[in-house]
């Protein structure tokens, strides 16, 4: 009997498919059926390739063996994955098995996932595509009942192959090029680009260097207080005869730029009696869109902080995992028009907690054809997230919150729009004009869904609460000036970006846009796609070109350098967010048949030709660009010194030092620091010949010249030399021994475990895993035997974040403790100290060293394992 092969994108989802079709038997890494053999990838199993007789073996890093453009891509095995390649290649060259079904995700990196496994099997056996929106029972049988043909799916193939095939090219191209050209004149600087990331790191840049050339300016602004009959109410002073100047973006009709007029102004009203005209008018405002991704995770950061990241892996569970929410993937707002049964449908599923405003909706009639919910013409392949009507069970509080938030944001795109009074009163005092404004909520509308919440805010920040009921005036009545105050104030410069901001700049290729609708008109000529911005945004976090500080992102010394390189060199393809922004568009054209891949390959590969040729073609070692004077002298001679491309540079002598030391940039603070003090850090982010990261302090030697100070001068062994601890206050008493404990270059060390005299080998790493442990965390464990919860803990094997505490084991070495994690059914066993809770050993870290990563949370035990360096 022949039989469908299933390819899923993930086990967890081959899985539900077995469940809603029913009649399957579990092999080893498949599931069969009388119909169908299912089995699935685990995410990506191939990677894009030059052919071996394209590549070069020597000499990749030079311009002599660039630019790389191969006639035809290949294909390479990733090797934690071999194994279930083989599996799936297998299963495809059954002779009982006639044809394919490609159940991996619905979009375009789900479509490479499938498309590179059938090319390296070699197989011309017939392919559908099941196109899932949700993951219920319900759908999957749905989706199975209208599978596509391979040709109804051709476009998004063809940009997926081709988005992939850019991407290469691009990045391969760029990297090697600022690479030989920044290694021209000796050592090897690694210099990153990518097709997508490099722009938004230019929007980045340009931002931060908008905020440090920014010069504060001071201005007034005049508020009064008035009385009459009724109370008493404010009003500031305004220019009537305003109008935005071109290039004064500060300037607003309430803002004075001399003291004295402001000064002049109180004089001449203090006291006086006032006149007052209003006007009162309704106002409206509708509910904001529903969620596509990108507008879901500006609004998750904004509210709970989460990263990008964060929001797409919970929304991603929640369709998959706990399937109450539909595909995530989407840049879509609206609905599909045939919508409106099921809508209603998933209405009556909802929660308790939702039914209030569900039943309002159902009693009301609210459900019923709108061109802003459902409109075809606004959807693609996927439609806006909603809730499927399964009942949510289990969830974390993250993915309550998530849950909650796109929910509300469904009921309330059906309810009508919050309804207002907006009265202006114009308070006139010897023919100065004073403006008072009022805002009073009339009818709630969609914001009853939020409560109070609502009325404060919403995603735009238009909220609605804002303004409150002014106290009447009668008709022609004259009011008092009982008090004008001047303030003096000062214009602030732009806000850093911070992920909500970025990923909306992202959206609209480098313009600020704030309506939403018009932001999703230009939405397809934006950076990236929903299902990757997350990825790019940390990307350029992983490649330290830009530092998460708090909710803001910082770029990097790094960043600067390479985005001066690339406009230096006239490299306009990689800074331009716009000139991105339009391969992103012709993408989507692709998906929709309306571009040829060949014609996209053509211009992607003659941009990849320009990009080597400007940087081959540059004359100069160095490239002009906006560089700093530092504030501290020349270690040498105490003249200037001042940034170049690759230096920074004394002016009166010959003292210069390299602004990239072992694959990392020095920043301008730290710099200064070295000079001005001899040593700087611990430092992170250092790079070993052999690709190893460490961290390390520096220092100046003799010469003046920077150097690596690892802590560990010549202080035990034979021929030891003492260490002087008498100018520092000890941390606390030594784990082991009882002795003070000291900071010792890039370590806390046991006085007794350095010198000729060496008795103890206590000694805790200032840097662990890329966690700085301070003073102040170090006393603490000291003392109380634990830190606080460190949450900056990145696994060396993963490069994930984790959190820990660090603890004192009973014998005396330092190691991890997680924090206790709810049991899961079935769970057994017990964590040990010392060890992680599944028992396997954990090595303490040498000096130096960075300590094993943590193990992924197993058991509900609280867990230790050693983190000792």
């Amino acid at each position: 009997m022949s039989k469908q092969l299933i390819i899923a994108e993930k086990p967890s989802v081959a899985q539900d498919i077995a469940r809603a079709l029913g009649g399957f038997t579990k092999e080893k890494d498949y599931f069969e059926s009388d119909e169908y053999v299912l089995s699935s990838a685990v995410g990506h199993l191939l990677e894009l390739v030059v052919p071996e007789e394209y590549e070069v073996k020597r000499g990749k890093w030079t311009f002599a063996h660039l630019p790389v453009i191969p006639p035809q891509f290949a294909l390479k095995p990733i090797e934690k994955t071999d194994d279930r390649l083989k599996l799936l290649t297998r299963l495809i060259k059954r002779k009982d098995v006639t044809g394919l079904i490609n159940a991996c995700d619905a979009g375009r990196e789900g479509e490479l996932i499938f498309n590179f496994i059938a090319q390296h099997a070699k197989t011309d056996k017939p392919v559908s595509r099941l196109w899932l929106q949700s993951m219920t029972a319900n759908a999957i049988r749905e989706g199975f009942a209208h599978l596509r043909s391979a040709q109804e799916v051709e476009g998004l193939r063809s940009a997926a192959v081709c988005r992939a095939e850019s991407d290469w090219l691009i990045g391969i191209n760029g990297t090697r090029a600022m690479t030989a050209f920044n290694s021209k004149t000796g050592g090897f600087h690694l210099t990153t680009v990518g097709r997508v990331q490099t722009p938004t790191l230019a929007i980045v840049v340009e931002r931060e260097q908008k905020i440090r050339l920014f010069k504060p300016r001071d201005y007034w602004e005049l508020e009064a207080s008035f009385g009459c009959q009724a109370g008493s109410y404010a009003g500031r002073w305004f220019d009537e005869k305003f109008k935005k100047a071109e290039g004064d973006e500060h300037a607003t009709a309430f803002r004075l730029w001399d003291k004295a007029r402001a000064e002049a102004i109180k004089a001449k009203c203090d006291g006086k009696p006032g006149q007052v005209s209003e006007e009162s008018k309704p106002s409206t405002q509708l509910s904001a869109l529903l969620f596509d991704l990108t507008s879901l995770q500006r609004e998750a950061n904004g509210r709970f902080g989460f990263s990008a990241r964060v929001t797409l892996q919970i929304a991603q569970a929640l369709y998959e995992k706990h399937k109450v929410l539909t595909y995530p993937r989407t840049d879509a707002r609206a609905l599909p028009e045939d919508y409106l049964g099921t809508v209603k449908d998933v209405m009556r599923a909802l929660p308790d907690a939702y039914a209030p405003f569900a039943s309002e909706i159902a009693k009301q009639g609210w459900v019923k054809p709108n061109k802003r919910i459902f409109n075809n013409a606004k959807i693609s392949d996927h439609f806006a997230i909603i809730p499927t009507g399964t009942v949510p069970k289990s969830l974390s509080e993250a993915e309550h919150k998530i849950y909650d938030l796109v929910t509300r944001r469904f009921l309330s795109v059906f309810y009508p729009a919050a309804e207002y009074r907006i009265t202006t009163r114009i308070t006139r005092v010897v023919d100065e004009a004073f403006k008072t404004e009022g805002k009073v909520l009339v009818n709630p509308g969609w914001l009853a869904v939020y409560g109070k919440e609502g009325v404060k805010d919403d995603e735009d920040g238009t909220g609605g609460g804002g303004g409150a009921q002014l106290v009447a005036v009668q008709p022609n009545e004259t009011v008092s000036t009982d008090d004008i105050v001047v303030k003096s104030l000062v214009t602030k410069p732009p806000a850093r970006y911070n992920e909500a901001t970025l990923l909306s700049a992202m959206e609209g290729a480098g313009k600020m846009v704030d309506d939403e609708e018009l932001r999703a008109a230009m939405a397809e000529r934006g950076l990236g796609t929903p299902a990757t911005r997350a990825q790019i945004i940390e990307g350029l976090i992983a490649e330290q070109y830009i530092h998460r500080e708090g909710r803001e992102l910082i770029p990097s010394a790094k960043a600067f350098s390479l985005i001066t390189l690339l406009k230096g060199l006239d490299v306009s393809a990689l800074t331009s967010p716009e000139l991105t922004g339009e391969w992103e568009h012709k993408l989507s054209q692709m998906e929709r048949g309306q571009l040829s891949r060949p014609e996209f390959m053509r211009e992607i590969a003659e941009m990849a030709r320009e990009v080597v040729e400007r940087a081959k073609r540059y004359e100069s070692d160095t490239v002009p660009g906006d560089f700093v004077t530092l504030s501290t002298p020349c270690p040498r001679c105490g003249g200037v010194v001042k940034e170049n491309y690759k230096k920074f540079a004394c002016q009166a002598c010959d003292w210069s030092a390299w602004k990239i030391v072992a694959g990392r940039q020095f920043e301008i603070n730290e710099i200064e620091t070295l000079l001005r003090e001899g040593k700087v850090g611990p430092l992170m982010g250092f790079r070993s010949k052999m690709g190893r990261l460490f961290n390390a302090e520096i220092k100046l030697n003799d010469d003046k010249q920077p150097e690596f100070d690892f802590g560990q001068p010549k202080d035990d062994g034979e021929g030891a030399e003492a260490v002087d601890f008498s100018g520092q206050e000890a941390l606390g008493p030594c784990p082991k021994c009882a002795s003070p404990v000291y900071e010792h270059g890039m370590a806390y060390v046991c006085e007794k475990s350095v010198g000729p005299e060496k008795s103890c080998d206590f000694r805790s790493g200032k840097v662990i895993l890329q966690q700085p442990v301070e003073r102040e965390q170090m006393t603490k464990l000291l003392a109380n035997g634990r830190t606080d919860l460190l949450k900056g803990f990145v696994s060396t094997r993963t490069k994930r974040k984790f959190s820990a505490f660090l603890v004192r084991g009973a014998d005396g070495k330092v190691g991890f403790e997680f924090e206790p994690k709810a049991p899961k059914a079935g769970a057994k066993g017990k964590a040990g100290n010392g060890k992680p809770a599944d028992g396997t050993d954990a090595a303490p870290a040498k000096a130096g060293e960075e300590a094993a990563p943590a193990p992924a949370a197993k058991k509900p035990a609280t867990r230790r394992r050693s983190a000792e360096s």
